[in-house]
C-alpha cells in the first residue's frame, strides 16, 4: 500500500518587501496564505500525529498527504503562521532550536543570513573572509583563501556561488572558534552590535510555544545550538539530543515517539544510533523528494521547500504535485 506524503518546509514568513530586512530570503505573508489554498486543493494536510500513526501502527495516510514544517523557531511563525493555521483547523509542526528561544542567543545560520541581508554586495563580504583567513592561516593552520573557493564556491538551486562559499565557510569549513570570531565581528558591523535585542525580537519565547502548543500544533525537536550534527563527535552530539529533549520536556511537550528535524538536514550513523536509542520515531531531512513510509528511511525522511510548489491559490498543479497524484493512482 502507498504510503506517500509531500512534506513541505517553511523558516521566514512575513511582510519581507516591507520589513527592515528586504533582501532577507523566505515567503512573502500574502504568498504563504496564497500557496496554503493551493495545497488545500490539491492535498489532504495531515497531522504530526497521523504521520506517527502510520509509521507505528500502519495506519492509512489519505490520498494526497500533506505535512507542513516550520524550522528555526521563528516568531514569524507565531505572529503570522499560527494565526492562520489556527483559524483554518490545520496543524503545523514547528521546530525550534532551543538555545535560541531559551538565551537569546542569535544563531550563527541567522547572523549569517542578516549579514548577507545587510551587506551592499557579496563581493564585501568576500573580501573580508579572505583578509580573515590571511590573518588567521598561521594560528588556525589553514589553507589559502583561492583553495576554499575552489572547493566550496559551487551554486546551489537557492544561492550563487559566492552565496554557498559565505555560507560554507562561516557554517562548517572554518574552525569553530575562529567561525564564531569572524561571524560576530561581521554581524556587528553590519547588522547590530545588540545580539539579545536583535534574537528577542526574531525568535519565539517559551511561552509562544506552549500557546501554540496547547492549540493543537506539533512542537519537535530541532537540536540545542542549530550545529552541523555530523560534523561532532558522539558524546556531542548525544548532549545536543539530550538539551533538546529537556528544552521540549521544559514546555510540556515531550512524548516517548517523538520527532527529529536536522538542522541543516545534516546526520550521520553515529546521530541516527543515538536517535534510535531515545526512542526518536521520525527524522526529517532537506532532501528533495516525497516521503515514501514504505521505502525510505524513516529517521531521513525528504521533504521540500516552500519554493517547490506554486505560490498562487489558483495555479494548475505543478510536477511535484502530479507526481504525488500519481503515486496514488
Amino acid at each position: 500500500m502507498q504510503k506517500a506524503v509531500t512534506i513541505i518546509m517553511y523558516h521566514y514568513v512575513r511582510e519581507i518587501k516591507r520589513s527592515r530586512f528586504p533582501s532577507i530570503k523566505g515567503l512573502e505573508l500574502e504568498d504563504f496564505k496564497s500557496q496554503l489554498e493551493y495545497l488545500q486543493h490539491y492535498y489532504q494536510i495531515i497531522s504530526m500525529e497521523d504521520l506517527i500513526s502510520a509509521v507505528k501502527y500502519d495506519s492509512i495516510l489519505p490520498k494526497n498527504a500533506a505535512l507542513l514544517t516550520f524550522d528555526d523557531g521563528y516568531i514569524d511563525h507565531f505572529i503570522n503562521v499560527f494565526p492562520i493555521l489556527d483559524d483554518l483547523n490545520i496543524q503545523g509542526s514547528f521546530f525550534p532550536p532551543a538555545k535560541a528561544i531559551l538565551n537569546h542567543n542569535m544563531l550563527d545560520v541567522n547572523k549569517i543570513h542578516y549579514i548577507l541581508a545587510s551587506a551592499s554586495n557579496t563581493d564585501v563580504l568576500i573580501e573580508k573572509l579572505i583578509s580573515h583567513i590571511n590573518i588567521y592561516k598561521t594560528q588556525y593552520h589553514l589553507e589559502d583563501s583561492a583553495y576554499y573557493f575552489k572547493q566550496y564556491a559551487s551554486p546551489n538551486r537557492f544561492d550563487t556561488k559566492e552565496v554557498v562559499f559565505i555560507k560554507s565557510i562561516l557554517q562548517k569549513v572554518l574552525p569553530e572558534e575562529l567561525r564564531t570570531i569572524i561571524i560576530n565581528q561581521l554581524f556587528n558591523e553590519f547588522v547590530t552590535n545588540d545580539e539579545a535585542a536583535f534574537a528577542m525580537e526574531l525568535y519565539m519565547t517559551p511561552d509562544q510555544l506552549k500557546c501554540m502548543s496547547s492549540h493543537g500544533m506539533y512542537i519537535g525537536s530541532h537540536g540545542y545550538d542549530h550545529f552541523w550534527l555530523n560534523t561532532l563527535d558522539y558524546e556531542a552530539q548525544k548532549n545536543q539530543i539530550d538539551y533538546s529533549i529537556n528544552f521540549l520536556k521544559s514546555i510540556d511537550n515531550f512524548n516517548k515517539d517523538w520527532v527529529m528535524c536536522y538542522p541543516y538536514g545534516a546526520f550521520d550513523d553515529k546521530l541516527l544510533s543515538i536517535l534510535k536509542q531515545k526512542d526518536c520515531i521520525i527524522g526529517l531531512t532537506t532532501v528533495v523528494d516525497i516521503a515514501d513510509l514504505n521505502n525510505h528511511n524513516l529517521l531521513t525522511l525528504p521533504r521540500l521547500d516552500t519554493n517547490d510548489f506554486p505560490k498562487f491559490n489558483i495555479s494548475k498543479p505543478n510536477n511535484w504535485t502530479i507526481k504525488q497524484l500519481n503515486l496514488n493512482t
